[in-house]
C-alpha cells in the first residue's frame, strides 16, 4: 500500500510502476516470442507453404481448414510480432485467446498432461496470458503507450 503523505512514498510508486512495466514487457516478449516460432514451426511443418499449413488444418479435422489454417499461421506470426512490439495489445491478446480455444477444441483434445502431447495445458496458460496482457495493456515500453500518448496528451495508458 502506498499513502502519499509518506516520506519516499512516490520513490516506492515510481518503483512499483517500473517493475509493473517491465514484467508486462517481459510478458508480452516472451507470448510474442512463442507465438512466431509456433508459426514458423506449423509452417516448415507444413512443408514450407500456407496451403500446406491448409492442408494440415484439414487433415487435423478443422472446420475450414484449408482457409483457417493459413489464416492461423499468419495470425500468429503477425499477432506475435504485434505482442513483442506492444501495438494492438488489447485486440491481438483478446483473438490470441480465442485463438487457443480453437486449439484446444480441435487439436489439443488429450486429458491434461496427456503423455502423447495432446493435452490443452499449454494453450490454456497461452490463452490466459493473453487475455491478462489485453487488460493490462502494453505498458510504458510498448507502441500502444507511445500512439496513446501523443494522440490524447495526458492520459495515463495501462
Amino acid at each position: 500500500m502506498i499513502f502519499a503523505g509518506l516520506p519516499g512514498a512516490g520513490h516506492h510508486a515510481s518503483t512499483v510502476s517500473l517493475v509493473h512495466d517491465l514484467v508486462l514487457l517481459l510478458a508480452r516478449i516472451g507470448l510474442g516470442v512463442l507465438m512466431v516460432v509456433h508459426a514458423k514451426l506449423e509452417y516448415d511443418f507444413a512443408g514450407g507453404s500456407i496451403t500446406g499449413v491448409g492442408a494440415l488444418f484439414q487433415k487435423s479435422g478443422v472446420p475450414l481448414g484449408a482457409v483457417a489454417g493459413p489464416a492461423n499461421v499468419l495470425f500468429e506470426f503477425i499477432g506475435g510480432a504485434a505482442m513483442i512490439l506492444g501495438l494492438a495489445v488489447l485486440p491481438v491478446g483478446v483473438l490470441m485467446a480465442l485463438n487457443m480455444v480453437g486449439a484446444w477444441i480441435f487439436v489439443h483434445t488429450g486429458g491434461l498432461y496427456a503423455l502423447d502431447h495432446t493435452g490443452p495445458e499449454l494453450v490454456i496458460a497461452i490463452g490466459l496470458l493473453s487475455l491478462v496482457l489485453a487488460v493490462s495493456g502494453s505498458g510504458r515500453f510498448g507502441f500502444d503507450h507511445l500512439l496513446i500518448s501523443r494522440v490524447r496528451p495526458g492520459v495515463r495508458t495501462a
